[in-house]
């Protein structure tokens, strides 16, 4: 392959594809289709995933915040407890 001022690489004429999604100038148009086909299945799935680990970060997020309001409500009950136990013992 040669290269641009840029330094991204041109395939040359014949020589083999440089990538797996590289198409050499024989390709039919079969498997043009096949590979976009391919292609278009992996967006799919990719979108679901994507779906999925959406609702995951929103059910982490509530349960994060959850957890928050635990921990504060326990702060509050230490502080109240530990601010009573030193009035009773004259602190």
């Amino acid at each position: 392959p040669g290269r641009l001022p840029t330094g991204e690489e041109v395939p040359l004429e014949g020589g083999p594809p440089d990538h797996s999604y590289s198409l050499s100038s024989g390709t039919t148009s079969e498997e043009l289709l096949r590979k976009l086909n391919e292609q278009r299945d992996i967006i799919a799935l990719l979108e679901v995933k994507m779906k999925e680990m959406k609702g995951s970060i929103r059910r982490l997020r509530l349960a994060e915040a959850q957890l928050r309001e635990e921990i504060r409500e326990k702060d509050r009950l230490l502080h109240a407890a530990s601010a009573g136990t030193r009035k009773r013992h004259g602190l």
